[in-house]
């Protein structure tokens, strides 16, 4: 979200220092200081984002410096009657894109401060005779925070609804060729591995003509709670059909994804989804760097899981043009790897 702020970022610093220079003969040449302070904070601070564990923390340290910095203008452009007040507004508008709801207030906190901060007690008897300008600030300040949130929660939760499974808050077919194209690129730059894993739960459809279609999206949700918990953060699960699920694993290579794939396996059917003796056959893919290729992988995946289920399901395979078939049920480029079916 740094990166796409980059822009209006640029534009808002741009349009700012315009009217300053264009307003120095009124205010003088030291109202620039505050923006470039703002600027050389921000030019100081941004590198540390990418590295921080709590980038959340550095970024809110750029919103104070700038805000702090603009209240320092407020302060020596006439206080309560200074013509800078509304400049307060323009990083409210970030604080949605970039924080949760408690840091959109603390955002409006640190912001109601310091209005009240560069206006009252720089000149109390200003404020007194007329407060009309800090207390438009004080609601313009509420009120445009209210709107940006509200806006940013309806964006994400849109996007929510576009990218993820609403039964089992997997991620879905939608989200899959952005993000995989994302790996393909990374993977082609630095000659990673890259393998799938293709799952199909085991005779689903008798789950729901036997205990109806309640019971069998309870099985769905507990069968992608396994496949969750046994994942780490960057490796994706999705579900892209009924009772089928595709894990894409960046940086592992076939025996790594068969030996996950075996986890998911056993896993599965220890936790007996639903209550009921479910069990799940997998198909095992994989390439490198710029072989990798979404519709290839599929295909191969997808060709391992067919020799999985025909072999007798609850069991892993993995597609190896490079290995010796193992066992008479497996086409060329197949090696199956039976287990306690």
């Amino acid at each position: 979200m740094e990166a796409k702020l980059r822009r209006p970022r640029t534009i808002m610093y741009g349009s700012l220092a315009i009217v300053f220079v264009i307003s120095a003969p009124w205010l003088g040449w030291w109202i620039l200081l505050p923006l470039l302070g703002s600027v050389l904070g921000y030019s100081l601070l941004h590198p540390l984002i990418a590295t921080s564990s709590r980038p959340e923390y550095v970024v809110g340290a750029t919103v104070v410096n700038a805000q702090v910095l603009i209240g320092v203008g407020i302060a020596v452009t006439g206080g309560p009657a200074s013509p800078a007040i509304p400049l307060l507004l323009l990083p409210i508008v970030t604080l949605p894109v970039r924080f949760s709801g408690r840091g959109v207030i603390a955002g409006v906190g640190i912001t109601v401060v310091v209005l009240l901060g560069a206006t009252v007690p720089v000149d109390p008897t200003s404020f007194a005779d007329d407060p009309t300008y800090t207390l438009i600030g004080l609601a313009s300040i509420a009120g445009l925070a209210a709107f940006a949130h509200t806006l940013m929660r309806a964006e994400i939760e849109q996007r929510a609804h576009a990218t993820l499974d609403p039964l089992t808050g997997l991620l879905n077919r939608n989200s899959l060729a952005g993000r995989f194209a994302e790996i393909a690129e990374q993977a082609a730059l630095t000659g990673a591995w890259v393998s799938v894993i293709e799952c199909d739960l085991d005779h689903f459809k008798q789950v729901n003509d036997a205990h109806g279609h309640d019971r069998g999206d309870t099985v769905l949700k507990d069968a992608a709670y396994v496949m969750r918990k046994n994942l780490r953060s960057f490796e994706l699960v999705y579900r892209i059909g009924g009772e089928e699920f595709l894990v894409v694993l960046p940086g592992l290579e076939l025996e790594g994804a068969h030996s996950l794939a075996e986890r998911l396996r056993t896993g599965i059917e220890d936790a007996s989804p639903g209550g009921l003796p479910v069990t799940a056959s997998f198909g095992v893919a994989a390439a490198r760097g710029p072989e990798v290729d979404f519709e290839l992988l599929f295909h191969d995946a997808d060709a391992a899981l067919y020799v999985a289920k025909r072999s007798g399901r609850n069991r892993a395979v993995s597609h190896d043009a490079q290995a010796h078939l193992t066992g008479a049920t497996s086409p060329a480029g197949l090696a199956a790897a039976p287990t306690g079916a």
